[in-house]
């Protein structure tokens, strides 16, 4: 009699498809409810590793060569071109000739203001004679007054000798000290008057004398705005462009021409305006070239800011680079802080998806990664600086975040 067989080897086929079934079931629930996962070839990421090292804030910005000064070269006197003697790129020496330019009107004004100081001239000096004249004559009269006077004493004193001597009675003497006395006293106004006359003849000279130096300083003025129809330049420098024409009238303050400084160099840069609160003038910068480090400070900055961004200037606190020339370019690095230890992680684009929030950490099989929540704090051009979420030696995904959608775990294949 045959033995009859087990239950499961009689039903094995069921059992093998409930247990598919069951796997099945399983394995749509977990993709269903589990975490949603993206599978993402290696090579199409970069990963970066958390560390644990001195971190240095800067700012890596391009710097523009400009010269140190730009000089606007503006008209000080109305007039027409009569002639252009500098070219557009020449190198000029303080006071070599520009252009010239005539004005008419101006020309007559000065011959009109010559001829009136001439006569001006003329009038002064016929009335320095005058004074003179009037000088010596008050000169004469005080003379004449002094000897009056010393003739009145003579004869008085004659009077009471006389009298003493009984030869002139008592009633004879009152009568010539009277005289006397009157005599002296109108003596002595006459000597008053002549000081005052005196006195009003010099202070009269000293007015004359400063009209007339007024109206030198006057015509000597009208002569300088005459040389001012010849524009000199200002400086030492490289003339980058000249407006005007032959012919052309210009008016007053226009401005003409224009001087490039080359004596010295400044580089130009624009950074984005997060940084505005933090660059300050005198903060050192640097610049690496060829292999050299060429030390750099601020010493301008912008407020206003336009499209996001704000603009400074830098200058070479010791050496240059030899070649350096209007137009070319350096990165620049401005230093904003002293090297701190910070857990830092390579820049990438990652922060323009997550906003620095979050970033897929690896496991330690290096295959898998997960959604995880950080803090940034400080970053520069290089790296980010972590404050929580991360640990020293922990792998993160830094690059690829536009192919990775919603996934909270991506697996690296």
């Amino acid at each position: 009699m045959l033995q009859p067989r087990p239950w499961y080897s009689r039903y094995k086929y069921y059992l093998i498809s409930g247990i598919a079934l069951l796997a099945l079931i399983f394995y749509v629930g977990s993709i269903a409810f589990g975490p949603s996962r993206q599978r993402i070839d290696q090579e199409m990421v970069r990963i970066g590793e958390a560390k644990w090292e001195a971190f240095r804030e800067y700012v890596d910005v391009e710097g523009l060569v400009q010269p140190i000064r730009t000089l606007k070269i503006n008209t000080r006197e109305a007039g027409t071109v009569l002639r252009i003697v500098a070219e557009e790129g020449q190198t000029l020496q303080q006071g070599d000739t520009i252009l010239v330019l005539t004005n008419p009107d101006l020309e007559r004004a000065i011959e009109d203001q010559r001829d009136e100081l001439a006569r001006q001239q003329t009038s002064y000096e016929q009335q320095l004679i005058e004074q003179e004249k009037l000088r010596l004559s008050l000169k004469k009269q005080s003379l004449q007054t002094q000897y009056e006077m010393s003739r009145l004493e003579k004869n008085i004193g004659l009077d009471r000798e006389e009298h003493q001597m009984g030869i002139k009675s008592r009633a004879q003497l009152e009568v010539a000290e009277e005289e006397y006395k009157y005599q002296q006293q109108r003596t002595q106004l006459e000597m008053l008057s002549l000081r005052n006359d005196s006195a009003s003849a010099v202070l009269r000279s000293q007015l004359m004398a400063r009209d007339m130096e007024r109206e030198r300083k006057k015509y000597r003025h009208t002569e300088e705005r005459l040389a001012e129809l010849v524009v000199l330049a200002p400086c030492e420098g490289q003339l980058s462009y000249i407006s005007a024409t032959d012919g052309q009238r210009v008016g007053a303050g226009e401005m003409i021409a224009e001087i490039k400084v080359l004596t010295d160099f400044k580089l130009h840069a624009s950074l984005n305006e997060y940084y505005i609160d933090r660059i300050t003038s005198g903060l050192p910068a640097g610049v690496k070239y060829q292999g050299e480090s060429y030390p750099l400070r601020i010493t301008k900055v912008v407020p206003e800011v336009k499209n996001r961004s704000f603009d400074i200037d830098l200058v070479f606190d010791a050496e240059r680079p030899e070649n350096i020339r209007v137009g070319k370019s350096y990165r620049v690095q401005i230093e904003l802080g002293k090297p701190e230890e910070a857990i830092t992680i390579p820049r990438g684009d990652f922060y323009q998806y997550t906003s620095g929030r979050w970033i897929y950490v690896l496991d330690k099989s290096g295959k898998q990664a997960t959604k995880t929540n950080i803090s940034i704090g400080r970053q520069n051009p290089s790296q980010y600086e972590i404050l929580e979420g991360l640990q020293p030696g922990d792998q993160v995904i830094t690059t690829g975040y536009e192919n990775f959608g919603e996934a909270e775990v991506i697996v690296l294949k």
